[in-house]
């Protein structure tokens, strides 16, 4: 197990540090059920109550809080914690524990070629004409596809696919079943289907005739930047003719979906349970919240950010943020919602109004 000093810890992060630089910590843990030799994170006051009840010499606190008033023999702050934890919870992550190597299980075609200290776990395929940047690690039972590549210092976590025609940049993390390359969900009717008939009458005319559906191939790719990072469950879907694109430093919770054609800016962050139909582009800098869910061949502009559960059915400025559904400006839809919780307390006035108008008129 890796230890550290705080003041190593300090000196790695640009940390202010407090009182005995040489107390030494081998993870970090809530302040009340700490350890002797754990940094409690106590980030708020509120936090640091419990630092009482635990056994933590050291902890990492907020800029200004009185360390010693705790009976700590070291602390740690920062004008903002919370960023202090990125750095701090790297240094003390203890892996994966996966192997270092090839594991004789793992199906290589002869002609992949992998990058120096690549790590290859138990029943993978990778197949041909695929590369692997240098420091990648490939947990156990992935399958990376045919004429795919990965960048260096990526990590695939146990059953992730890759499918045939992929490009991904350095630093990728995909998280457990992720799946990136799968085929785009285009179909298509001999005649005009019910959705396009609903969609060009806003819903006066619908299915009048049910038509078998035709398959459209997706014969392009999916082309994915660096320091990108794919939550469990997450589908990327390749591209119709031209490849799906995903920017630099884009980050997606678990179980989301992005269809065909999609382009996504740089540093946009997609929450759990989110869909992105085909042809829409997301820009840069975009927050998706959890369950929120953009149509098809729709624009959300930089810098944007969808509420939990919006679902956006129009183009949405840049800087904008959104809630509800449809998506409207937040703070107009949170003045509908008011109204509509005031609705029932509305109509019990109009009905006592009646009352009253009637017994003036004399039309009991």
């Amino acid at each position: 197990m890796t230890s550290y000093t705080v003041s190593q810890i300090a000196e790695a992060l640009g940390l202010d540090l407090h009182g005995d630089g040489s107390v030494r910590v081998s993870g970090v843990a809530e302040p009340a059920s700490a350890a002797a030799d754990q940094l409690a994170l106590a980030m708020k006051p509120e936090f640091a109550e419990g630092i009482a009840q635990g056994q933590a010499q050291a902890a990492m606190l907020w800029t200004g809080a009185d360390w010693q008033g705790y009976g700590l023999k070291a602390a740690l702050t920062a004008p903002r914690p919370r960023y202090a934890m990125s750095g701090l919870s790297a240094m003390m992550d203890p892996g994966q524990g996966h192997a270092t190597g090839i594991h004789p299980s793992a199906l290589i075609d002869e002609t992949a070629i992998l990058g120096e200290c690549v790590s290859v776990g138990p029943f993978c395929v990778i197949a041909a004409g695929v590369r692997i940047g240098a420091g990648t690690q490939i947990g156990p039972q992935c399958h990376i596809g045919w004429n795919s590549k990965i960048g260096a210092g990526s990590l695939l976590h146990t059953g992730v696919r890759i499918g045939a025609r992929v490009s991904i940049g350095d630093r990728f993390i995909a998280h457990p079943g992720a799946c990136v390359g799968a085929d785009g969900f285009s179909f298509v009717t001999p005649e005009p289907s019910g959705v396009e008939k609903a969609r060009a009458s806003l819903g006066e005319e619908g299915t009048s005739t049910v038509q078998p559906w035709a398959r459209i191939h997706s014969l392009g790719g999916v082309d994915i930047g660096d320091d990108v990072e794919l939550g469990a469950n997450s589908c990327i879907d390749r591209g119709t003719v031209r490849a799906t694109r995903i920017g630099n430093g884009v980050k997606f919770d678990n179980l989301v979906q992005v269809g065909h054609n999609v382009v996504i800016g740089d540093h946009t962050m997609v929450c759990a349970q989110v869909g992105i139909a085909g042809s829409s582009v997301i820009g840069t800098g975009v927050v998706l919240g959890g369950m929120s869910g953009v149509s098809d061949n729709l624009t959300v502009g930089d810098r944007a950010i969808l509420g939990g559960a919006s679902v956006v059915l129009s183009n949405v400025p840049a800087g904008r943020v959104v809630l509800g559904y449809p998506a409207m400006k937040m703070d107009a839809h949170i003045e509908s919602y008011k109204g509509l919780r005031r609705l029932p307390r509305l109509f019990r006035d109009v009905a006592d109004l009646k009352k009253a108008v009637s017994k003036l008129t004399g039309n009991d």
